[in-house]
């Protein structure tokens, strides 16, 4: 065995609770950390089997008031639905691409993809919605499951929540906003018991324990005529990819896997695109209305809904092969030769069938090979997990783009749906990932003092004014941290700052915008060279109140007034699952220190 966990070291008892709130489906697991004994991750079985697996539909009503009236299998109930049609509710799924990261391309998701929210509800407060039931549901399910134990642990719950690999700061911040909303926790200060994490490295933390450390891995049939013995000799530091294929993003992580002991360094700024299950049924929805827009009676809009969710659930995970047909069984009796209907099954050309699915596997195949252009290690293994993770024919068609490249590739026998919430569980208890990659250049949008030596500054001249200090340029970018940097959770990232103001009293606080870069240039210096790759990630907020009252008057440039110099340094650690940072300054030739705050703009 790969990965084997020590005893819990801590001296009170502890639950640690992860939520994957997926676009289709979501799961629960725990752990109960006992003192002196080794943890043991358990699932929430969820309430109705699906797709031989146990997760939780990520479905609600909502009445005319707004008001949650149906959640997850519930939802799916026969009696829930015809009330729900009589009395006018409102039913949301796939809700959660609503929060998606808008640089995340989107252009193939169309407007009858994602209903409107109920009037009056945000994203959030779905959010909020779904995850309050997710708990009860966990709730119970302990208090059941483990007579006495929740009365010892209600007041001492580590929440795991994880969001797919594209997510950035803004979406961890409506998290956190919604875990408040949900009632989770009390206050502000609970929020420390809060952890944020992305899907792909919750795969990783699954992938380890039961597939990587797993005895099937070593029976998983591998190609490896394209094999040299130079690789093998190699086996002790792998290149790994994880393929997290979800309901609505697919999530790339790549990894450096070293045994012993085992740990994982990224090595590769993480992939996401928005090409998930969901849009395969999307794409299948189109079909149907273009195959049947002739028909009288089958292009109504019900019944091809109706075709297009039987779709969903059965033929889909279901298409093996493109050279045979496939079928939607939707009705009994229904007949309709010309449209390819026969005693209530409407027949698909198979070759159609796996067109649907084609861009998906395209954009996979592309991420990857982003991946493993960037990975500073060769890539020799990758792992499929999630719920799309079940479709034989994704698999069938990666692993004939993996195996001629000598590449293991792999998934889990069972409960793929389950990885993300398990190895959420696992991050918390074993964390295994020791650094992360950075997956844009990130800086700040600053003057410069003019230089009339520099042909960049000669080039910008029309643009340089008098300041407090002297002639000076705007639009200078000063980076912090560059793309594809690796970053240990420790390391510290400092630039230092020197900002002016006229009055003692507007030294009391700062704030700085941190401004990401997303385009090809290396080490872009000018926010006016491809200005449209810039974008303000956050604003860190300081309080200089301490640092103020060592603060004594300047002469301008001009001689004309005085004004106050702050010398700081901003300190970003970048290597975490989320961005933290502090502000330092000197005081007396010592450093002194003060925590920041982050706010992400909406």
């Amino acid at each position: 065995m790969l990965l084997t966990r020590e005893p819990y070291k801590g001296s009170t008892r502890k639950l640690v609770l992860a939520f994957d709130v997926g676009t289709t489906f979501s799961g629960v697991s725990y752990c109960l950390l006992d003192p002196g004994e080794v943890p043991v991750i358990r699932g929430y079985p969820g309430q109705e089997r699906v797709g031989g697996d146990s997760k939780i539909p990520s479905i609600l009503y909502y009445d005319r008031q707004g008001d949650v009236r149906a959640v997850g299998a519930e939802a799916l109930q026969q009696h829930i639905i015809e009330q729900a049609e009589d009395e006018g509710w409102v039913k949301l799924a796939w809700w959660k691409l609503h929060l998606r990261a808008k640089h995340l391309a989107s252009s193939h998701i169309r407007n009858g993809d994602i209903k409107p929210l109920p009037q009056g509800k945000s994203a959030v407060e779905v959010l909020a919605d779904f995850m309050r039931y997710l708990f009860q549901c966990a709730r119970t399910h302990i208090q059941t499951s483990h007579l006495n134990l929740w009365r010892s642990v209600k007041n001492s719950i580590e929440f795991v929540f994880t969001h797919p690999n594209g997510w950035e700061g803004l979406q961890q911040q409506q998290i956190r906003r919604a875990v408040e909303l949900a009632g989770l926790i009390s206050s502000k200060e609970e929020q420390s018991h809060v952890h944020l994490l992305t899907e792909g490295e919750a795969s990783l933390h699954f992938c380890v324990t039961n597939v990587i450390a797993s005895d099937t891995f070593s029976k998983t049939p591998i190609d490896v005529s394209d094999y040299s013995d130079d690789e093998e000799d190699q086996s002790d530091n792998q290149g790994i990819i994880i393929v997290d294929a979800g309901g609505g993003t697919i999530d790339l992580s790549a990894y450096s896997m070293e045994l012993s002991p085992t740990s994982f360094e990224e090595i590769a700024p993480a992939e996401c695109c928005l090409q998930g299950s969901v849009f395969v049924t999307s794409r299948a929805r189109t079909l149907l209305q273009k195959k049947l827009s002739g028909s009288e009676h089958y292009s109504d809009p019900k019944i091809i809904a109706q075709m297009a969710d039987i779709f969903d659930n059965s033929t889909k995970l279901g298409f093996r092969k493109p050279d045979e047909p496939s079928y939607i069984k939707f009705g009994i009796r229904d007949k309709d030769p010309k449209y390819d209907i026969r005693s209530g099954q409407l027949k698909l050309a198979g070759q159609d069938v796996a067109d649907l699915f084609e861009p998906s596997i395209e954009a996979i195949i592309e991420a990857f090979e982003q991946q493993r252009r960037a990975a500073s290690i060769p890539i020799n293994m990758v792992c499929l997990v999630g719920g799309f993770a079940a479709s034989d024919w994704l698999f069938t068609r990666l692993q004939e783009y993996f195996l001629p490249l000598g590449i293991r590739f792999c998934r889990p026998n069972a409960h793929v749906n389950k990885a993300v919430a398990d190895g959420a569980v696992s991050f918390y208890i074993d964390h295994l990932v020791s650094s992360r990659v950075a997956r844009a250049t990130y800086g700040t949008d600053c003057n410069t003092q003019y230089n009339s030596r520099d042909p960049e500054h000669l080039a910008r001249q029309h643009k340089k004014f008098i300041g407090l200090t002297g002639e000076l340029l705007p639009d200078y970018f000063q980076s912090i941290l560059l793309k594809g940097t690796q970053v240990s959770e420790l390391r510290e990232f400092r630039k230092s700052f020197i900002t002016t103001r006229t009055s003692l009293a507007a030294c009391k606080s700062v704030s700085t915008d941190i401004v990401c870069y997303k385009g090809a240039l290396q080490d872009p210096q000018w926010l006016d060279v491809d200005r449209p790759s810039f974008s303000t990630l956050c604003t860190i907020h300081a309080d200089l109140d301490e640092l103020s009252r060592t603060l004594r008057p300047k002469k301008s440039a001009t001689g004309q007034s005085y004004y106050y110099q702050i010398d700081f340094d901003i300190i970003i650690l970048f290597g975490h699952t989320e961005l933290k940072a502090q502000i330092s300054w000197e005081d007396k030739g010592v450093e002194r220190r003060s925590p920041a705050s982050i706010v992400y703009g909406e």
